[in-house]
């Protein structure tokens, strides 16, 4: 009995030796070191295919539902389509490197290619923009500081880099400790007033890789909401590259 005990205490004592040196770890990384975590958090697989339910919420509660496929490739290449409903199927986007990005209406049969100055337009209704709806590559695109940490998680500030073309006059991230991933995500305007918040859920890992099974864009200003639920997700399955292209955005 008494072995049992110093066996267990002996284990309790270095899986908190374990903590506090991963804990130490962490708060000695610099801003950048942790954002470029997140980078790699976000686009670890080489490529990656999602399916998600997109349930728009307006200020009165009432709720329309959408159901978008979506593939990425490294970390600057995206497309997405709308599957349903009926009158919104077709609908697409391509976000491809050096700030390119053009979508697909097929009540017109037209591709259109989206000027920077107007990317803060909403996405086919939903609260996520067109830059929203990039590929995500922050240390790219943003100087970055350190507001805090916590045991459990970083608090980043954002900032645009000169001549990165964005809505947003800066971006607070909140990051897990454990595997990187931004938990909460505030938008501010260029008047430096929080006006968008997007929070992950259900945060789980997947063949090695760390997903939100949900996230939620709210609209501070309008009230109006977007859920986001994926259904299913696929990791490094070697998806052709012209699956980024104009003329699959069209088909």
């Amino acid at each position: 009995m008494k072995n049992n005990k110093i066996k267990t205490f002996t284990i309790a004592i270095t899986f908190f030796l374990f903590w506090i040196v991963g804990l130490a770890q962490n708060q000695e990384l610099t801003a950048i070191q942790i954002l470029q975590k997140v980078d790699q958090c976000l686009n670890g697989p080489s490529d990656q295919e999602m399916r998600l339910e997109l349930l728009l919420i307006d200020k009165n509660g009432r709720e329309q539902t959408r159901e978008i496929m979506m593939m990425q490739k490294g970390s600057d290449k995206r497309i997405g389509k709308f599957l349903s409903p009926a009158d919104q199927k077709g609908i697409g986007f391509l976000s491809l490197p050096d700030n390119v990005f053009y979508i697909y209406l097929p009540a017109y049969k037209k591709t259109r290619r989206i000027a920077a100055h107007i990317k803060n337009t909403k996405f086919a209704g939903t609260d996520f923009t067109y830059e929203d709806m990039e590929a995500k590559n922050y240390s790219r695109d943003w100087t970055v500081q350190t507001l805090s940490s916590e045991n459990s998680w970083h608090k980043l500030e954002l900032l645009p880099k000169p001549g990165v073309s964005t809505e947003y006059g800066k971006i607070i991230l909140r990051v897990r400790t454990d595997n990187f991933y931004p938990e909460i995500v505030e938008y501010y305007d260029k008047a430096d007033k929080l006006y968008k918040k997007m929070t992950s859920d259900k945060i789980e890992k997947v063949d090695g890789f760390w997903v939100a099974k949900e996230s939620f864009m709210e609209d501070l200003k309008s009230g109006h909401k977007t859920r986001m639920i994926l259904q299913d997700v696929k990791f490094n399955t070697n998806i052709a590259a012209d699956k980024f292209t104009e003329r699959y955005l069209a088909q």
